[in-house]
């Protein structure tokens, strides 16, 4: 079973051109399914029944360490696309999870920091040594554009057009999309590149934008570190991560009046449902507003 998971990792990468990210957690997935069919002495996919697949789903939910059921219904996505591959290619001769549906994941709001906690994280986010200005630029980076850490962390320096305050960021599937800069960010962006990115740089760095302190590219690891250390330092105590600076980004855009498809074009979202998540935020904080600002509220 090992060389039929292989050879469907193979095709996602090779054929359908999965990101690297996506393609990492659905080896991850899919060396949990195989575990549990093995524990059931089940070696091919050819010999697995939709039983089987639907008590991997409650196996999944119970146990010690349940997982929530977002990854429960990614693992599934992944179990899914392994049986009609093997199908496919003749690994099986029926699929056994067609009839097996995800769970439906609760709709839960994105947390946003407001914008006095945001301006708090920037302020804090390095002095003016070559590692100061980098972190600084990142974050404002981050913020400014509402981009994946991974889309940050990737960009080249052909990637920047500070002149006309753009950035081209590839997103999830390699699809790119061009987006604005706001002038703090240029400018933050602008310091680095003159005065760090230099010192920074070492003989084999290549056209990474952000690099670390060995001259290579900055990962997403790091750039999560970054976040957290100017955070603490800021005194901001809610959870604070790279996609909080993105669902900030949306969450604030909207409130400002922005339309909710300029912000899905922004973001990179395929649909603009995924967008409409923040939609729900602005009206919880208006109704939070209303509630104690209108004197017939009660």
């Amino acid at each position: 079973m090992a060389d039929q998971v292989q050879r469907y990792l193979d095709h996602l990468v090779v054929e359908r051109g999965v990101a690297t990210n996506t393609a990492a957690s659905y080896r991850r997935d899919l060396r949990r399914y195989r575990e549990f069919l093995q524990s059931r002495g089940i070696d091919d996919l050819g010999g697995v029944a939709e039983s089987d697949v639907r008590d991997f789903l409650v196996a999944l939910r119970s146990g010690d360490a349940p997982l929530a059921e977002s990854s429960i219904a990614r693992t599934l996505v992944a179990t899914r696309g392994l049986h009609k591959f093997a199908v496919a290619e003749g690994m099986a001769a029926t699929d056994a999870a067609h009839g097996v549906r995800p769970p439906k994941p609760a709709q839960r709001l994105p947390k946003a920091l407001s914008i006095d906690e945001v301006a708090a994280i920037l302020a804090n986010a390095g002095g003016d040594d070559p590692r100061g200005l980098r972190d600084r630029a990142l974050l404002e980076l981050l913020y400014s554009c509402g981009a994946r850490i991974s889309e940050v962390t990737s960009l080249d320096v052909d990637d920047l057009d500070l002149e006309h305050r753009t950035v081209l960021l590839r997103g999830k599937g390699g699809k790119q999309r061009l987006v604005p800069v706001g002038g703090p960010a240029v400018e933050a962006v602008d310091a680095y590149l003159v005065r760090a990115r230099p010192a920074l740089a070492a003989s084999r760095s290549g056209p990474a934008v952000f690099l670390n302190v060995r001259g290579g590219r900055l990962s997403r690891q790091s750039a999560w570190q970054i976040l957290s250390d100017a955070a603490q330092r800021a005194g901001v105590t809610a959870a604070v991560s790279p996609h909080t600076l993105r669902h900030s980004f949306a969450t604030h855009l909207l409130d400002g009046g922005a339309d909710v498809r300029v912000v899905q074009e922004l973001l990179g979202h395929a649909s603009v449902t995924t967008t409409q998540v923040y939609t729900l935020v602005t009206v919880s904080t208006m109704r939070e507003v209303y509630a104690t600002a209108h004197p017939r509220a009660r």
